[in-house]
Formats: C-alpha cells, sequence, structure tokens
C-alpha cells in the first residue's frame, strides 16, 4: 500500500512539473499556443477506471475499465452512458487500450504487465458480426519473468492497414524508454520483435491514429505527442508537437476529427483538446 502511494505521488509531481521543453529539443513543436483544452463531463461511476477510448463508426465512443467483467460501454462524448455490453469469451485480466478497423472489428487489448510477468498477453478482437477471436503474443526481447528491467508493460495501441501498432510503457526511473512493436490484425500466435526506441520521460498509456492517417498521438501522464506518418509507415522519426495537458493521471485517447482529441483519466474526467499541427 505504501509503494502505491508513493508511486501514485510521484507521477502526480511528475505530471505538475512536465513542460514540453525537453521534446523541443527532440525535434517537436511547442503547441501551447496553438491547441485548446475544454472538460466536457464526467463518466459514469460504472466505469471507474476508463483504460481505452475508440471512436465508433455512429460517433459516439467506446470504453472499458481496466479489470473486473470483460465489458464495454458505449457512451456519448459529454460521458453520458448508452449501453452496456458484455464480450463472451474473453477475460478481463487487464484490458488496456481500444482501438478499430475499417471493417468496424474491435480490438481490446489485454496486455497490460504491471508486474513484467505475463505469459498470456493478448488481443481481443471482436467483429460486427458479434463474435471474437484472439491474437496471443510474447515480446522476443524478455527472457525473464518477471522482467528485471521494467520496460515490458504496454497500455497503448492502434490499427493501420491491417497491423496493430504497439507501444510498450516504462517503469523504469532512469532512462525510460518506449518500444515500438507490430503484429498482424488476425488471429494467431506471434513473436515480437522491436522496431525501435523512444527515448520519453513520462509512461506511454494510450495511443491512436488520425483518421486522415497523416499522424498519430502518444498519451502520456502529461502530455500529448504527435508524429508524422510518411510513406504510410508508423515510427518515431518525425516528431510533430506536443501538448502538455496536466489533467492527472490521462489513461485513454481517441481521436474524434483530424483536429480533435479526446481523452480520460482515472478520476472519470473526459476532456476534449482541439489542436493545429504544423
Amino acid at each position: 500500500m505504501l509503494k502505491a502511494k508513493f508511486i501514485a505521488l510521484y507521477y502526480a509531481f511528475k505530471i505538475m512539473t512536465c513542460s514540453c521543453n525537453s521534446e523541443v529539443s527532440m525535434g517537436f513543436v511547442n503547441l501551447r499556443s496553438e491547441s485548446k483544452i475544454e472538460k466536457l463531463g464526467k463518466l459514469p461511476e460504472i466505469i471507474d477506471e476508463s483504460s481505452g477510448l475508440a471512436l465508433l463508426h455512429n460517433g459516439n465512443i467506446l470504453t472499458h475499465n481496466d479489470d473486473g467483467e470483460p465489458a464495454l460501454f458505449e457512451i456519448e462524448t459529454s460521458g453520458k452512458l448508452i449501453s452496456k455490453k458484455i464480450i463472451n469469451g474473453t477475460q478481463n485480466t487487464d484490458w488496456e487500450d481500444l482501438t478499430t478497423d475499417t471493417e468496424k472489428s474491435i480490438y481490446i487489448g489485454d496486455f497490460g504487465n504491471n508486474f513484467q510477468n505475463r505469459k498470456n498477453l493478448r488481443i481481443f478482437k471482436h467483429n460486427s458480426y458479434n463474435s471474437t477471436e484472439s491474437i496471443t503474443f510474447r515480446y522476443a526481447d524478455q527472457s525473464q519473468f518477471p522482467a528485471p528491467i521494467k520496460n515490458f508493460d504496454c497500455e497503448a495501441f492502434f490499427w493501420h492497414n491491417g497491423e496493430l501498432h504497439l507501444f510498450t510503457k516504462s517503469w523504469e526511473k532512469k532512462n525510460p524508454i518506449s518500444k515500438h512493436y507490430s503484429l498482424p490484425d488476425k488471429a494467431g500466435d506471434y513473436t515480437l520483435r522491436v522496431q525501435e526506441v523512444l527515448s520519453i520521460q513520462q509512461p506511454v498509456t494510450a495511443a491512436d491514429i488520425s483518421p486522415n492517417g497523416k499522424f498519430y498521438a502518444l498519451l502520456t501522464y502529461g502530455k500529448i505527442l504527435f508524429f508524422e506518418v510518411k510513406n504510410d509507415e508508423i515510427n518515431f522519426k518525425h516528431p510533430l508537437g506536443c501538448i502538455k495537458t496536466r489533467r492527472k493521471q490521462t489513461e485513454a485517447l481517441t481521436f474524434i476529427s483530424d483536429r480533435e482529441i479526446l481523452f480520460s483519466n482515472e478520476q472519470g474526467d473526459l476532456y476534449k483538446v482541439t489542436f493545429d499541427l504544423p
């Protein structure tokens, strides 16, 4: 309990004191004057820890809790609850993010790995015909369970052109990083190899790609980082912009247009950020 409180205080301090200065030195543009953040509402009590957000084709938002029953909740952008749906044939070991594809399939990332010891990492693919299949995977660079270097947690992914792109959350206080992996969006068992590594001071807690596919965003405790997608390739090579959020422990994010993002925090607040990229 004391350790959990210490960690919470540590990240609260990091959030309150964060800025985009270090990102500017990495090639990002500080979007302070080109962005606006407004609170839209409060999530219902049944959603006590929103860990993922995804835009549905009807304009509403899908979210979930990070443990408990395997349920998805449809909400309005105000936070008002519309419906709850149990995803049969699944378990919520540690659901951490959501994404969708152009065929209206929903992908649920059951890959939270706080203690670096899980051997049952998986993504549930729930299609429009109400059936669910499992995509299981392991990290090629993890050989110890638990791993002594805590870089094998994951809370962020998105779908793009038949692939799922994962971004890890580091628990290391010295030299924290985020690793990028990818795998096919089809049922199977995969071994993932690191594609690239990003040095980043805050833990990555969510990700999404813009509707036009030209850039993607990573959410951290205190910031949103944007990267350009060139030649249809997802990588860290083209940093675009940084927005300082400072809205407590932010855990989930989704684009609702090419210039608007919704994000939520563990305290149940729902926000919209409007921005303009260079």
